[in-house]
């Protein structure tokens, strides 16, 4: 290995404690993703078959309390309540990170904030200029968004052993995203706004923040987040962020054990439940296909998440590493920075939200855009699949030697020094 210091290479190891957590996340989400792809399996036939009438009464289904504003379809449920709990743990991962986390250090979280930022305005300004001189230029921010989940089930699909510096950027990139692509949803796409409701959720917000930090009362957090939840909604602000903003409040020193609890429902409940009710587009034959895939909308977030996303990604490492003189770690080569960008340009769960905040529910420029979402972020995980695919057994080669205990003190000879783990 090289002497040169680590915070100069990118995509390094990071601590033992943070590679080990990171494995653990990431076992979750690929279970949840490869759930999250069934169930958008499952949506697309159903939404496209005989009984495509029975599927659109579901999702249009209205429950709730009308009294409280609260009377949903049950696709919007899923959109404002099942998401919310996705949104909170990632409001968890985010104080985490960037608190107790290997992100802490800003040497180690230059190149994942910088990456998430250009994989999302390069996207975002293919799609602006695809569209350019349209009234459709509201679809900006679909494609600048990352599905980890959706990510992780093609990694786990094409059997790719990810080295621990690769799933670490992943993991790190996602978060970074989650918390640009939330600021996204409450800056640009809050209508009418309520300063009354807003004000009064800071008050279960605070209550909730409170009772956080104590041993005792733990079962009050559900309602208080509950009632806070009900009072971002009404104000207007996507409910999405009361989920957010809910994960802030935990502190660091408990955020594991609730995200240990809260991290299986969102993963294998709430997000496939989302992508049931939003992937089941009806495409209506092959000339309803051909017409939303030429649509400019579907086009721009086609290109979008494959161009967009590659070119932001790359080109941001690169220019990392050429500025500030940085090696990729001695393991890894460009080809793997060049299928982790296209790895980021799998969108779903974020970009079918976005497609709904921006063209409005059951709308033909919705649906195009969700077909745009669809084939984009199939057609990205394609061509990732195929580049990391070619580059496994060297993938193979890191991963045992990461494994490797001579000593058998439970933690890989790798992550230590001579005084213990890094």
């Amino acid at each position: 290995m090289s002497d040169q210091p680590q915070g100069s290479r990118l995509f390094s190891r990071g601590s033992w404690l943070e590679t080990s957590r990171t494995a653990e996340v990431l076992r979750a989400e690929t279970t949840g993703g490869l759930l999250l792809i069934v169930a958008a399996v499952v949506a697309l036939v159903w939404a496209n078959s005989p009984w495509h009438a029975s599927y659109a009464d579901l999702r249009d289904l209205v429950v709730g309390p009308e009294a409280l504003h609260l009377d949903l379809s049950l696709g919007a449920w899923a959109a404002d309540g099942l998401l919310a709990i996705f949104f909170f743990v990632a409001g968890l991962e985010l104080k985490r990170e960037f608190v107790a986390g290997d992100l802490r250090d800003p040497r180690r979280a230059v190149l994942p904030v910088v990456a998430a930022v250009a994989g999302m305005v390069v996207p975002a300004l293919v799609y602006v200029a695809i569209n350019l001189g349209s009234d459709d230029l509201v679809g900006w921010a679909i494609p600048t968004a990352t599905d980890i989940a959706f990510a992780l089930a093609i990694l786990a699909v094409i059997n790719t052993h990810l080295p621990s510096g690769l799933r670490t950027f992943l993991l790190a990139l996602a978060v970074v995203d989650d918390l640009l692509a939330i600021t996204v949803i409450a800056v640009f796409y809050t209508d009418d706004l309520h300063l009354l409701w807003l004000a009064a959720a800071a008050v279960p917000i605070a209550a909730f923040a409170a009772l956080a930090r104590r041993d005792h009362g733990a079962w009050l957090l559900v309602p208080l987040g509950l009632v806070a939840w009900t009072f971002v909604h009404s104000s207007g602000v996507h409910a999405t962020v009361a989920g957010v903003l809910l994960g802030f409040m935990i502190p660091v020193r408990r955020a594991h054990a609730v995200e240990h609890v809260v991290r299986p429902i969102s993963a294998g409940v709430a997000v496939p439940l989302f992508a049931f009710f939003s992937a089941g587009v009806y495409v209506g034959g092959l000339d309803g296909l051909i017409e939303a895939e030429t649509d400019p909308i579907a086009v721009g977030i086609v290109v979008g998440l494959v161009l967009g996303k590659t070119v932001g990604i790359t080109g941001a490492t690169w220019l990392l590493a050429r500025f500030t003189r940085a090696d990729l770690d001695d393991d890894l080569a460009w080809a793997d920075v060049l299928g982790m960008s296209m790895l980021a340009g799998v969108g779903f769960t974020v970009s079918l939200l976005i497609s709904e905040l921006a063209f409005g529910a059951g709308t033909t420029a919705e649906e195009h855009a969700k077909v745009g979402v669809l084939t984009g972020s199939l057609l990205a995980a394609l061509l990732a699949a195929v580049v990391l695919r070619s580059r496994n057994r060297a993938y193979r080669r890191i991963c045992e030697l990461e494994e490797r205990d001579d000593d058998g003190d439970g933690i890989p000879d790798v992550f230590q020094r001579g005084d213990g783990t890094r």
